[in-house]
């Protein structure tokens, strides 16, 4: 990302010639990116623990390889990282994609299905973003992409420990754009709404909340590369609610929540539509809290 190279001297940078790697990247947003970044130009280290998954355009694309990487190994991502930047050489953009989003009452969470979302949700990007910052530091360059939600500024029933999760990557994000300042090295939080994935199977609906496409994240994730922004909402309106949230007294935000029925979007989950997913997601983690 530096000067040097000629891509990243401009106001607003090119993403043409860069190196992008991206954990969970066979699937959703993930692939989303993966297929734009690609498209623009860039050469794609996908990460996932399902690269079969991976759609036929992107394993056929001269710009896109695949590492298998369970991200919940640190060693096993530091491994990913060495290798992309062996082969492809160093990493311009890390993001931080992997998530999971197993939904139920709190007290009805099996101890292991709540480590699992903080392995893979938090710890992942925690260890991630470390790893990319002492590579991009030396160099004065570089720019990290972590992956939250909507979830990480509102508290949704059904989804404490995922809005927890979520929560701490906008948290641990600021945090480190501070460590970050004046270094060359650029950090992202982007917080969606409910996104059009397998990850949303069977949630409510709310006239409050717009669902968005993976390709409109996608977007979003490119558009902050070319021009860095700390918070990315998707969709962009998302800002004005919260801003409006942070102003407003606790109970009228919650009043309006509930009055618009966005608090039980995930609360009042389809488990049935959503059983598929889930078993793919922590099944065996749920069933040994059984």
């Amino acid at each position: 990302m530096g000067q040097e190279r000629g891509r990243f001297g401009r106001r607003e940078r090119t993403i043409a010639g860069t190196v992008v790697t991206i954990t969970g990247g066979a699937r959703g947003i993930g692939a989303a990116a993966a297929t734009a970044l690609a498209e623009t130009g860039a050469t794609v280290a996908v990460a996932d623990l399902e690269p079969a998954a991976l759609p036929e355009r992107l394993r056929e694309h001269p710009r896109v390889h695949c590492w298998r990487v369970d991200v919940t190994d640190p060693a096993a991502y530091t491994r990913f990282l060495d290798a992309a930047e062996d082969t492809l050489g160093p990493a311009d953009v890390v993001i931080n994609n992997a998530g999971i989003m197993p939904l139920g009452r709190i007290d009805d969470e099996p101890d292991e299905v709540t480590a699992k979302q903080l392995a893979i949700n938090l710890h992942a990007v925690i260890h991630g973003s470390r790893e990319a910052v002492r590579r991009m530091r030396a160099r004065g360059r570089g720019h990290i992409i972590n992956l939250a939600s909507e979830a990480g500024k509102v508290g949704f029933e059904g989804a404490a420990t995922y809005c927890a999760t979520k929560h701490g990557v906008v948290g641990f994000s600021g945090a480190v754009r501070a460590e970050l300042h004046r270094t060359g090295v650029d950090i992202s939080v982007v917080m969606p709404s409910v996104v059009r994935t397998e990850l949303a199977a069977g949630l409510g609906e709310s006239r409050a909340i717009r669902s968005v496409t993976p390709e409109e994240v996608a977007a979003a994730i490119l558009a902050t590369i070319r021009k860095p922004r700390f918070d990315v909402y998707v969709p962009r309106d998302l800002v004005v609610a919260n801003v409006l949230g942070a102003l407003l007294p606790r109970r009228v935000s919650d009043a309006l929540l509930r009055a618009s029925g966005a608090h039980r979007v995930l609360g009042a989950a389809d488990h049935t539509a959503r059983k598929e997913y889930e078993t793919r997601a922590v099944g065996a983690a749920r069933d040994a809290g059984h």
